[in-house]
């Protein structure tokens, strides 16, 4: 007889977001250029779907191979860690830790699953969804922003936290250090951090990654527009603004973008904020850094974490990091 499953949804954003996005608005478009917006704006319910469109485009190939990486290394990674806690940062639906719950489940370790993802929707539903699919199942939802509300992240031991996607790379250097070593201070002697990364490449296969031929990733990037408009009482014209995407060498990153097609004056209300464009300026609205081995060893070791194993795709495209509290 199975215990009943427990559902708990912890929403973190519903008192401070418009703050939260108001302020963050008016220091990347406020001062002028270069004008920049975080990433996590893109995820609204529309944007989510969106992304989950991209990830099944032939032109992006992350999803992909992490999935190959998962599929075929999860077990070896669940015996290694001996984890009964699976936490996701950036959980969406959960589809990229299915390899991950399966195994853990198929071990009969797996416990409790912490998602944390800054749209309720998508926690909502994954949570009834795993709860069906394991009987006794815990599910402990974290509504909130991963750069600020981990600490509010349930009490545990034997956690394999779980930060896949390439996500790391839409921090810049300083970023992605304060944000590692805030996780490593969260993680206990029995906890592990599994981390995705995207891989140096042929920058000709990094562009059509992000600028895909169907649109698709042009219409979510334009979606951070339309989240600004209804967030902030906005009046961007998401037709004046093109979707761009380029490799910048010097940074090891791609960069997105949204160019000005034309003159105009954006008034965000919510922000206190007016801003004149002229045609030709340009909002970066992510960037997605790529690595090598001795770059992801390197970032994890000034975090406070050792590699213990790197697992890629044969064709060494993408990189799935197994890593300890230590050095």
């Amino acid at each position: 007889m199975f215990a009943a499953p427990t559902i708990t949804i912890d929403s973190r954003l519903s008192g401070d977001a418009p703050s939260t996005i108001a302020d963050d608005v008016r220091a990347g478009l406020g001062h002028g250029p270069p004008y920049t917006l975080p990433p996590k704006y893109f995820y609204d319910e529309r944007g989510s779907e969106l992304f989950d469109q991209i990830t099944e485009l032939p032109e992006y190939y992350p999803t992909r191979a992490e999935r190959a990486i998962l599929n075929r290394h999860a077990p070896a990674i669940v015996e290694r860690t001996q984890a009964r806690e699976l936490v996701e940062l950036g959980s969406g639906s959960a589809s990229k830790t299915r390899a991950l719950l399966y195994a853990m489940a198929g071990a009969g370790r797996l416990e409790r699953y912490v998602p944390v993802d800054v749209s309720r929707v998508p926690v909502e539903r994954c949570a009834e969804e795993l709860t069906e699919l394991y009987p006794g199942l815990e599910v402990h939802g974290l509504i909130g922003d991963f750069e600020r509300d981990l600490v509010h992240l349930p009490a545990g031991d034997q956690r394999l936290v779980a930060f896949l996607g390439g996500t790391i790379g839409n921090f810049d250097p300083a970023a992605r250090t304060r944000f590692l070593t805030t996780l490593r201070s969260l993680l206990g002697p029995t906890d592990w951090l599994v981390l995705g990364t995207d891989l140096v490449k042929d920058p000709r296969v990094l562009e059509r990654a992000y600028d895909d031929a169907a649109g698709v990733t042009a219409q979510f990037n334009l979606n951070v527009l339309r989240v600004l408009n209804r967030s902030l009482d906005g009046d961007f014209d998401v037709s004046a603004w093109k979707h761009v995407a380029r490799w910048n060498a010097e940074e090891s990153w791609i960069e997105m973008r949204l160019r000005a097609l034309r003159e105009q004056r954006v008034t965000l209300r919510g922000a206190s904020l007016s801003v004149s464009f002229a045609a030709g300026d340009e909002i970066r609205t992510e960037i997605s850094a790529k690595f090598t081995r001795a770059r992801i060893e390197h970032e994890l070791a000034a975090a406070g974490m050792r590699l213990v194993e790197l697992f890629t795709d044969p064709d060494e495209l993408f990189a799935l990091s197994l890593a300890a509290p230590g050095r």
